[in-house]
């Protein structure tokens, strides 16, 4: 896919809190082993603390942060503000594929993309080892001109799959990296993905036993609402399929602060209709398709296992491994006794997914050839890793559910110069429920000050 526009094309406002606001496209190849061949778009906002640069020169001065993932417009507050506040500019990017970086959905593919191999093999040029290359393309065109190579390095920060790129940016181009902060990032260094459900599956049951245990009565009502499913088809606004297994993938919601609650609320509401219409309103059934991202975000579901894949397939993984957990299953659990609970799943994506959302179904095909595909390249290089000098800290949180602490730990101990910061206070979205406490463990194990 070809484009017109050049990496010097942007625009510029000011924010009413203190902020420079610089947006920039940048034209970049789709295989970066081929800079001549096709090309897309990477979005980059660009965000510079006036109080901080009040001429270009001092602009000049100021330390590089980026890359960041797909985000709104940042403010002074929560922790872009303490970053802005400790001096930094940033720089926040739309991953390729998201947001603004030529974002893929089956209705935007390039027109010459058609059959479903075609499509596999071009989605497989947006997993992090194509988002590194991105950003390195993107710290030569707004660094390289600097004259001290320390000036031309930048300070990199990821939260959860953020963090995952930063270790693939760690394994092939720490040249250009000054320092790394990640949160809930510290990727399992695996080559498939089998071992990692295995591991989150455990977590996901155990927030399931802290639900029903705050809201026990839900055991009935889920119950009741998977029956009500099961035996009749919901038709969602956009044309999606409300079945038991959709409803029970609200639990990806289980991980983050007030997900519980939350879930409860649609519950409690979901149940109420029933009682009252015999069916949902159309009010729960907008709340549950807000709820789950996928239609949006369908590369988030087509390429989420094979973020763990090196050389291997990943199979639906999740799928099978969640085969010998029968608490998760309607099929085996609804005949039992209405104080059965029924489980809700986790981060986790399946092949009835590709059935169920309307704008998954196009690429049904596609990903089941990715399922098989075990011809995915390095992710990591952990020879590279163990003798990183680049400073490494990490925000960790125990209870996380989608990022396993013990291999957390596994990771944190196979590169080099990694220092964390361990709380069981916070989980998985603790950068946005405590943004200034968990900036300023950061920025204290940093200093690597040891008493």
């Amino acid at each position: 896919m070809s484009t017109a526009v050049t990496a010097n094309e942007y625009e510029t406002y000011s924010l009413r809190d203190d902020l420079k606001v610089v947006e920039r496209f940048f034209t970049i190849p789709l295989d970066h082993t081929k800079p001549e061949g096709d090309k897309i778009r990477v979005f980059a906002r660009h965000v510079i603390p006036k109080s901080k640069a009040k001429t270009p020169e001092e602009q000049e001065k100021l330390p590089f942060s980026g890359p960041g993932f797909e985000i709104g417009l940042p403010g002074s507050s929560g922790y872009q503000g303490e970053l802005h506040g400790k001096g930094y500019q940033t720089l926040w990017l739309d991953q390729r594929g998201t947001g603004l970086s030529t974002a893929l959905s089956p209705d935007t593919l390039p027109s010459n993309v058609k059959t479903d191999q075609e499509i596999a093999n071009y989605l497989k040029f947006f997993r992090a080892d194509s988002i590194v290359k991105d950003c390195e393309f993107i710290r030569k065109e707004l660094l390289g001109h600097k004259e001290s190579p320390e000036d031309r390095k930048w300070t990199i920060m990821g939260q959860s799959f953020g963090g995952f790129c930063a270790i693939t940016y760690l394994s092939f181009h720490s040249e250009g990296l000054k320092e790394v902060f990640t949160t809930g990032g510290l990727a399992p260094l695996v080559d498939q993905p089998d071992i990692v459900y295995e591991a989150l599956v455990r977590k996901v049951i155990k927030r399931n036993e802290v639900y029903y245990k705050k809201y026990p009565q839900d055991i009935k009502r889920v119950r009741n609402i998977l029956a009500y499913l099961d035996a009749n088809e919901v038709v969602l606004s956009n044309g999606g399929y409300l079945t038991p297994s959709r409803w029970q993938q609200l639990g990806m919601r289980f991980g983050m602060h007030g997900g519980i609650d939350t879930i409860h609320q649609i519950v409690f509401r979901a149940s109420n209709d029933l009682e009252l219409f015999q069916k949902f309103s159309y009010k729960v059934l907008q709340t549950i398709e807000q709820e789950q991202p996928f239609d949006g975000n369908p590369l988030y579901a087509i390429l989420h296992e094979p973020i763990y894949c090196q050389g291997k397939a990943a199979n639906w993984s999740a799928s099978r491994v969640m085969q010998n957990h029968g608490q998760f299953s309607w099929t085996q659990t609804c005949t039992q006794g209405d104080d059965v609970p029924v489980y809700f799943t986790g981060e986790m994506i399946f092949p009835e997914m590709f059935d169920d959302y309307t704008h998954l179904r196009p690429w049904k095909g596609a990903a089941e050839i990715l399922a098989r595909d075990d011809s995915w390249g390095p992710l990591y290089d952990l020879g590279q890793l163990a003798k990183n000098e680049v400073p490494v800290s990490a925000v960790t949180y125990f209870n996380d559910m989608y990022v396993d602490f013990g291999f957390a730990q596994d990771t944190a101990a196979k590169i080099k110069n990694t220092e964390q910061y361990i709380t069981n206070q916070l989980v998985h979205d603790g950068i946005r429920e405590d943004a200034s406490d968990v900036m300023k463990k950061l920025f204290r194990i940093s200093k690597r000050e040891f008493n």
